[in-house]
């Protein structure tokens, strides 16, 4: 039977994600159908986002899901409900997103000028690692490349709402919600790890297993 440190680990076994993926599309779907429906009131796109975002955190807990996530899912459609409320304008419910992927972008690409790309440090917190894998430059190195795939992640879903939050383009926006969350994340999931991979050398042990450099002996 193969060994735990046999077996290929990836990126997609460790994040996992699709359930939250495709939750973050409900609530917006709502807030879309709501505002269709009624002729466009923001106020009934609202009340449905609000109910939609309420019956998914309710199922999420049921299923074990942690409150922490839950919490903050919901936060993140209640947040929304207000900026579009206080606004008027429909398109202000992606506000948050666009906002959010800005900060994203920028921050995942200041922790890999710094060293410590979050995609190592997600990774390693999962793995109850700690800093240990930093100490392994091939497993920094393969974190750092396969970050900036995270970076065009957020770039993209961008390059794609902000033209449409400018138009005004509401159900553009769901649209386009709906195709960059799970999908793409997925997708970057996928090309992550095949960059991590390929920068890795064939005999490395794998994500689990850092290779810490061995101690240099001070020669008298």
């Amino acid at each position: 039977m193969a060994s735990d440190r046999d077996r290929p680990e990836s990126l997609a076994d460790l994040l996992g994600g699709r359930r939250g993926g495709w939750d973050a599309t409900v609530p917006p779907v709502a807030f879309g159908a709501g505002w269709l429906l009624s002729g466009g009131s923001i106020w009934y796109g609202t009340l449905a986002a609000l109910v939609v975002g309420v019956a998914v955190a309710g199922w999420r807990l049921r299923r074990g899901d942690r409150p922490a996530s839950v919490l903050v899912g919901l936060l993140a459609v209640c947040v929304a409900a207000l900026v579009v409320l206080r606004t008027g304008r429909a398109s202000d419910f992606f506000l948050l997103q666009l906002v959010s992927n800005a900060a994203s972008a920028l921050a995942w690409s200041v922790s890999i000028l710094l060293r410590w790309p979050l995609l190592g440090v997600v990774v390693g917190t999962l793995l109850g690692q700690r800093g240990r894998w930093r100490r392994d430059p091939d497993l920094l190195r393969a974190y750092g490349r396969g970050s900036w795939v995270w970076v065009c992640q957020y770039l993209i879903r961008l390059a794609v709402f902000v033209p449409l939050y400018a138009a005004d383009q509401v159900v553009a926006l769901v649209g386009a919600r709906v195709a960059l969350t799970w999908p793409l994340v997925a997708a970057c999931v996928a090309v992550s790890w095949w960059v991590i991979r390929r920068t890795l050398p064939a005999d490395h042990p794998g994500l689990r297993h850092p290779v810490e450099p061995a101690p240099t002996t001070a020669h008298r």
